[in-house]
C-alpha cells in the first residue's frame, strides 16, 4: 500500500497547489482576470487554469483505481502503473506551463497525455481483473 498511498498523494498535490497558484496569479492582469479564464492561451494564468482543470479531471479517478488495485494485492505490472499515471500527470502539467502557447502541442503534454492514458486504461484494467477474482 505504500506505493498507492505515495502516489494518491502526489496525485492530490497539484489540485490543491495549481489553486493556490491560480488564487495568486488572479488579477495580476487587471479585474478583467478576477473570475473565469483569460483568453490568450499564451497567458501564464490561463495556463495555470488549463493546467489545474486538466488534473482535476484525471487525478481522482487515478487516485481510486490505484486505491482499489492496492486493496486488490497488485501484480508489480499494476505498481508501476501507479508510478507511470502519477508521472504523467506531472509530466502533462509541467508540458502546459512551460508551453509558449497552449494553441500548439507541445511534447511533454503530448507524453503526459499518452502516459495518462496507457496507464489508467491498465489500471481499469487490473481492477476489473482483480474484480473478477
Amino acid at each position: 500500500m505504500t506505493t498507492a498511498y505515495i502516489c494518491i498523494g502526489l496525485l492530490a498535490l497539484p489540485v490543491f497547489l495549481l489553486g493556490l497558484a491560480i488564487s495568486m496569479n488572479r488579477g495580476k492582469d487587471g479585474p478583467q482576470t478576477m473570475y473565469g479564464t483569460p483568453p490568450d492561451p499564451s497567458n501564464f494564468l490561463h495556463k495555470l487554469i488549463r493546467a489545474h482543470g486538466n488534473t482535476t479531471e484525471f487525478a481522482p479517478m487515478l487516485a481510486v483505481l490505484i486505491y482499489v488495485a492496492a486493496i486488490q494485492g497488485p501484480a508489480t505490472w499494476v505498481l508501476w502503473m501507479m508510478w507511470i499515471a502519477t508521472a504523467g500527470r506531472y509530466v502533462m502539467v509541467i508540458g502546459l506551463i512551460v508551453s509558449p502557447t497552449l494553441e500548439k502541442p507541445h511534447p511533454l503534454r503530448i507524453a503526459g497525455a499518452l502516459s495518462t492514458y496507457v496507464a489508467g486504461t491498465a489500471l481499469a484494467v487490473a481492477v476489473l481483473i482483480g474484480a473478477a477474482g
